[in-house]
């Protein structure tokens, strides 16, 4: 319900920097600055604390680093790329997509590289946020979106003796292109599906390799080949045969992935079809029981992401590669040692041990984020069960959007769950705007009623199922709710995003700001 309109005569706040701040430049933020110049909108700024665009993806630029989902589905609807060089692009063409977003789309201007944001706090009294950077500065708001991921930062395993080790140590995520393995006995801690895609590379390039696992993951056959150039022809000059695979390729996907995982509870014997499978790809490239049964996961299929590779299994028969299970004890100046008391001596120490995830407290007492009445956002997932209408919206936190939040993510593609945030964020600062609103909140009501409505699913779903208990899956938060993913289809999540009442949101007519700069920055014309 709308607020009272307070008299013209109320006290003017301080003009802010910009009306929107975008926080990440990776799929999300850039989809995000692609959507407010759609709607008219060209006051937006985009804070990068990284050197260049790309978020994960530039991060992201181990050996043989790929997207694990078709690439006709990695991609937004409203920019199609025709000319994927094969079903699952390689890192370096998803950077050059991303790259190619910000050329079309006149962002280059909007950019601000090297601005890591480490504190958020909303000023209720001047209706704007204050964004501090590491190097001193501050930004204000009177909008924020923040396009961190799923996964906001590297994460070391709380291993005894890591800072002892006297060798090399390479984080995945901040790969050294310079070493050389050549000659070297190297050791990979994780096997999640970064490794996947890493291992079969550092099998050829050092002279051993020890990979030490905790649990195993399940991996399907990769169909991943060349796509001819007359097929991408044909996408280029009938744009819509490009858009019926998709269509086909994402609801195999959904069906694949999210449709085991939301259901599987209730059609348990369904997913035994791809735990099958995969036992059956193994056996092909695994002739020894003993390795096999190592490499069996001992939780059911869509547990744990599941990946795909045709080299993953292989590499584990070859002599130079040994797959450790013994729990790891402690790490030595030279080498590992595991809890049977053998220790193995080694050059470089490369960890794959994946994210802090962006829905648990640690990544906000570092970086804090503070709303309206006090709201700690750090303390609120410590303390309560995360929740956000949408995933996207938070009532303590006025004028403020997430693009990856609590249940936010469903469907084939991440590119589904930014499209869907898009709409929900481009739609309601228009109308704040057009309403000459100073703040706008989703309310405790619309946020209960969603909250309801998506924990009641997900307790039906796989993950509370017997077959999970053994997996640690990153789909359950600390609480126990299915907060990583949105227990429904894509189809549904769409559809809210387009259908959402204005009504489950409350607008607020404080003081305006002391100029009228901010709000003639959204203009009525859609860009085509």
């Amino acid at each position: 319900m709308a607020r009272k309109n307070k008299s013209s005569a109320a006290p003017r706040s301080p003009s802010p920097d910009h009306l929107v701040a975008i926080i990440g430049a990776g799929f999300g933020g850039l989809g995000v600055a692609i959507g407010l110049r759609r709607a008219g909108i060209r006051n937006f700024v985009v804070l990068e604390r990284a050197s260049a665009v790309g978020g994960t993806w530039l991060a992201n630029s181990y050996p043989d680093v790929a997207v694990d989902v078709p690439g006709i589905v990695y991609q937004f609807s409203f920019e199609k790329n025709p000319d994927w060089s094969r079903t699952f692009p390689k890192g370096a063409e998803v950077r050059e997509y991303i790259e190619r977003l910000v050329d079309k789309y006149s962002l280059d201007d909007h950019l601000r590289f090297d601005s890591d944001v480490v504190a958020r706090e909303w000023d209720e009294a001047a209706q704007l946020w204050v964004l501090s950077l590491a190097d001193g500065r501050r930004v204000t708001a009177k909008y924020v979106v923040t396009a961190l991921g799923a996964f906001v930062e590297p994460k070391l395993p709380e291993i005894e003796g890591l800072e002892s080790f006297e060798g090399k140590v390479i984080q995945t995520q901040r790969w050294d292109h310079d070493y050389d393995f050549t000659g070297k006995r190297a050791a990979v801690i994780g096997t999640g599906a970064t490794s996947v895609q890493l291992v079969p590379q550092l099998a050829t390039m050092a002279e051993h390799l020890d990979v030490y696992q905790r649990r195993a993951i399940w991996v399907f056959a990769k169909p991943d080949f060349p796509i001819p150039s007359v097929v991408r022809k044909a996408f280029r000059v009938f744009p819509f045969l490009q858009s019926i695979v998709r269509g086909v390729v994402a609801g195999a996907v959904e069906v694949g992935l999210v449709g085991v995982t939301v259901y599987g509870k209730q059609i348990a014997p369904l997913t035994l079809i791809p735990a099958w499978a995969c036992r059956a790809f193994l056996f092909t490239q695994v002739r020894d029981r003993a390795l096999r049964k190592k490499l069996t996961p001992s939780y059911g299929f869509g547990c744990k992401r599941p990946s795909v590779s045709n080299k993953y299994y292989k590499t584990y028969t070859r002599d130079d590669v040994e797959l450790v299970t013994d729990p790891i004890e402690r790490i030595t100046a030279t080498g590992i040692k595991t809890r049977d008391g053998v220790e193995r001596d080694i050059d470089v120490l490369v960890l794959a041990t994946g994210f802090e995830m962006s829905q648990s407290p640690d990544p906000y007492r570092r970086r804090p984020v503070r709303g309206r009445n006090g709201f700690d956002l750090a303390d609120f997932y410590e303390n309560n069960r995360a929740r956000a209408y949408e995933g996207v919206c938070m009532p303590q936190l006025p004028n403020h959007f997430m693009v990856f939040g609590p249940f936010a993510w469903s469907g084939s593609s991440w590119h589904v769950m930014v499209e869907n945030a898009i709409r929900i964020i481009t739609r309601v600062i228009s109308e704040t705007e057009k309403r000459g609103a100073t703040s706008v909140a989703v309310s405790d009501r619309a946020t209960d009623e969603f909250f309801d409505f998506i924990s009641d699913r997900g307790k039906s779903t796989l993950m509370h199922g017997k077959s999970c208990v053994n997996a640690n899956s990153y789909y359950i938060d600390k609480h126990g709710d299915f907060g990583f993913l949105r227990p429904t289809t894509a189809y549904q999540s769409t559809r809210a995003s387009k259908t959402f009442p204005m009504s489950d949101f409350e607008f607020d007519h404080g003081p305006r700001p002391t100029s009228s700069a901010v709000l003639e920055s959204v203009t009525t014309s859609e860009e085509s």
